[in-house]
């Protein structure tokens, strides 16, 4: 598949990543594959409430794209479709662990919850 146009030229490491990164839901449908390895659309779209399939459809095109994640087609009927992460997928959530953790404190020393965490989602630390 070929790389969507990138909106360089970029002034440092950060501006790339924040490119690839861009969106409300990008950063947690990484989460949700990390957490599961695999996921279907629908499961995906329980994870994420609030999430519209319109957005979520964009978004998988746009990390499929990127190299962040794979997307399986199995032949059968009715079809079937599995979402993973790649090798560069990985390594970018591994990247952004640590930015969570930063959230998380955030949120701590604000005195505010993480809210809307659906009961088979992990939190992000």
């Amino acid at each position: 598949m070929a790389k969507r146009p990138r909106s360089g030229p970029y002034i440092c490491g950060i501006d790339a990543a924040l490119d690839v990164v861009s969106g409300k839901w990008k950063g947690l449908i990484l989460w949700e594959l990390h957490d599961h390895g695999k996921c279907r659309f629908a499961e995906l779209r329980r994870a994420l409430p609030g999430v519209s399939e319109k957005m979520l459809t964009q978004h998988l095109r746009q990390m499929e794209e990127d190299g962040l994640i794979y997307r399986k087609v199995y032949a059968e009927v009715p079809p079937r479709v599995e979402y993973s992460l790649t090798d560069e997928g990985i390594s970018l959530n591994a990247a952004l662990e640590p930015l969570g953790q930063w959230g998380r404190h955030r949120l701590e020393r604000e005195g505010l919850a993480i809210n809307a965490t659906p009961p088979h989602a992990s939190t992000i630390s």
